[in-house]
């Protein structure tokens, strides 16, 4: 359970930092109000999480998940460029995040 309460902390992580794209530094409120709410709630998440997994583990799973997912958004939703360094990057993180769930006991 704590892995799937994992997850979904990343996928809110991945809407806080697309979202903060959209706040306009904040002075948007609609958007402001979206990225707050999904920081919260990835931060909550994230704790939950804690209670079982280690620290390092689950911290760097939800970055993981965090980061890859905003590339991902990035490339299909605002445009940004998919050069064949930046995709050998993000499968270097995912390889990372597969090495540390399987060395992880819990």
């Amino acid at each position: 359970m704590a892995w799937f309460v994992l997850i979904v902390a990343g996928l809110f992580e991945i809407g806080w930092a697309v979202g903060l794209k959209y706040t306009e530094g904040f002075t948007r409120l609609w958007p402001t109000l979206g990225t707050v709410a999904s920081m919260i709630i990835s931060l909550g998440l994230l704790g939950l999480a804690l209670r079982t997994l280690p620290l390092g583990t689950a911290y760097t799973v939800w970055t993981g998940i965090g980061a890859v997912g905003a590339f991902v958004l990035g490339v299909l939703v605002l445009g940004e460029p998919l050069t064949f360094g930046r995709v050998v990057a993000a499968v270097l993180i995912v390889a990372g995040l597969v090495v540390m769930k399987l060395s992880t006991a819990t």
